[in-house]
């Protein structure tokens, strides 16, 4: 017995010294947020598109797509409010950033509208850095353009590769459009395309940061594509010449909008708002060949990207970094309408080097953003709704499902926060910063509510508040909308008329907003 004791004491003795070792803390995961340029709500196949993006949807199945996720209606407006976690007025961005042409294009003189991110807002990358995060970016920056002061270095970032500005030439982007290493232009080499560029540059920074040491890193990749101009590889393009021609967007609509019923990602009593361009029975043949061209281009820019998800995602994996690293993916806006009804730019530069703004137009516009109303620029759902695919696998066990609740753009930096651990400042640099204005989505993650907390907008007059399932909403100096998104998500029924009070109450608490959040004009009385 006493030989029994003797022989398995120092075997208990080490266990019950485990048991009383605190747990290791969870490791912080790495943080990637992809976001794309101009891309409808509808595009990608796991939100209805015909597009053949199977990396994103392999994402979504094993992740979580979010199917209320807003974002700001505009490109940098967008940018701004995701990297500050504020609205973009609170940031210095309430119109757009001043061009590179002209260094005070959009600088109003206040601080809501300087045209580039003022100095009373962070970034996620500068809140992140003093938690030890390694901080990369790569693509389009657009929130700033005239003083290295206000790039992304000097931002929080510790390596960058991109377009400091907005849109660009997708094969040469040169001259005030062309591409900064660092702190530094430089040129594009060899056989380039964009999209593989910001890809090669995130894959570089990333796997450089991990061979350094074991810290995470947080990487924001900003692509242009979609954005116009139709830039995209032959080999992309003839994946889809051809296939919009029997139909054109009315096939699309028509069969994105039942593919969306299938997956349960709409309600069919929302409908889906009418076409908003000609039949496409009334075109010519020849037109429907170039308007055919125009989809394919676009279509085969989205699939480029997906390829190059792909590639990331691979990196992620050979580093040992994907099961710990958050990923988050969404548009910066609707479906662009831009270049009129059949879209802007010389047909004879499509499948070319050249042209500028070669775009698809407000047909297919709408049918990307199917099934909902208006385009980019716009407060309504075709505006400002996005797809949101949230991938963790250490941290969200759900697989292939839905989150409906609503949540925008702010809620990416309260997120950041909560994932790791990271402190949010009331001041920096000396500057007082407004506290974040969104909530963390780990709660969603788990499928829990975010709490019936309002939602605002503006841009360019546009203008829009949600409050629950009640939305309103306008366009300019028009009359107020109000929509119930529950039975209405494509906005037709119009309960202006018949809740007045609403009306009303809920104009107020938007003119309350803007005057708190540095909104001018606030309303169609004020110049």
């Amino acid at each position: 017995m006493l030989y029994a004791l003797k022989k398995w004491f120092p075997i208990v003795l080490l266990l019950c010294f485990s048991l009383a070792k605190p747990l290791a803390k969870p490791t912080p995961p790495n943080i990637v947020i992809i976001m794309v340029d101009d891309m409808g709500y509808s595009d990608i196949g796991c939100y209805g598109g015909e597009i053949q993006t199977p990396n994103l949807d392999k994402l979504a199945a094993n992740g979580l797509r979010f199917t209320q996720f807003y974002n700001s209606g505009r490109c940098c407006p967008t940018r701004a409010s995701l990297l500050t976690g504020l609205h973009p007025h609170q940031a210095g961005i309430g119109h757009m950033t001043n061009t590179p042409a002209k260094a005070k294009s959009h600088d109003r003189g206040v601080s809501g509208y300087r045209g580039f991110l003022n100095r009373k807002c962070v970034t996620i990358a500068e809140v992140l850095k003093p938690k030890g995060y390694h901080t990369l970016m790569s693509g389009k920056w657009h929130v700033g353009y005239h003083g290295k002061h206000k790039w992304p270095l000097q931002r929080g970032f510790d390596r960058y590769y991109g377009i400091i500005a907005g849109a660009s030439n997708f094969f040469r982007p040169e001259g005030r459009r062309g591409l900064t290493l660092g702190n530094e232009p430089v040129k594009p080499e060899g056989d380039y395309y964009i999209t593989d560029a910001f890809t090669d540059y995130a894959i570089q920074f990333a796997e450089e940061a991990d061979a350094r040491d074991d810290r995470p890193f947080f990487l924001y990749l900003a692509y242009t594509a979609p954005h116009w101009p139709l830039h995209a590889r032959k080999r992309d393009i003839d994946k889809y010449r051809g296939n919009y021609m029997d139909g054109g967007w009315d096939k699309v609509i028509r069969d994105r909008y039942q593919r969306m019923l299938d997956m349960g990602l709409i309600k069919k009593e929302w409908g889906k708002t009418p076409r908003d361009a000609r039949a496409w029975t009334e075109l010519s043949d020849e037109k429907k060949t170039e308007l055919d061209l125009r989809m394919a281009i676009y279509a085969a820019q989205i699939d480029s990207v997906d390829q190059n998800i792909g590639r990331l995602i691979a990196s992620l994996k050979k580093m040992g970094r994907f099961d710990n690293t958050l990923i988050f993916f969404l548009s910066d806006n609707g479906g662009c309408a831009e270049g009129g009804e059949l879209g802007g730019g010389a047909k004879e530069d499509l499948e070319s080097d050249r042209g500028y703004m070669l775009s698809y137009g407000r047909a297919w516009a709408n049918a990307s953003n199917t099934p909902f109303r208006r385009y980019k620029h716009h407060t309504h759902e075709g505006g400002i709704a996005t797809p949101l695919i949230a991938h963790w696998p250490n941290g969200i066990s759900a697989k292939g499902e839905f989150r409906r609740q609503p949540a925008f753009l702010p809620d990416l930096m309260a997120t950041a926060v909560d994932a790791t651990g990271a402190s949010y400042p009331n001041k920096f640099h000396g500057d007082k910063i407004p506290p974040m204005q969104g909530v963390s989505l780990l709660p969603a993650f788990a499928n829990k509510s975010l709490g019936n907390r309002p939602l605002y907008w503006e841009h360019e007059r546009n203008r829009a508040i949600r409050i629950g399932d009640w939305k309103l909403v306008t366009e300019g100096d028009r009359d107020w909308e109000l929509y119930n998104l529950a039975d209405d998500r494509s906005e037709a029924n119009n309960l202006a008329a018949t809740h007045p009070k609403l009306v009303k109450a809920m104009a107020n608490q938007w003119e309350a907003w803007a005057r708190r959040s540095l909104v001018i004009p606030r309303s169609r009385n004020e110049n």
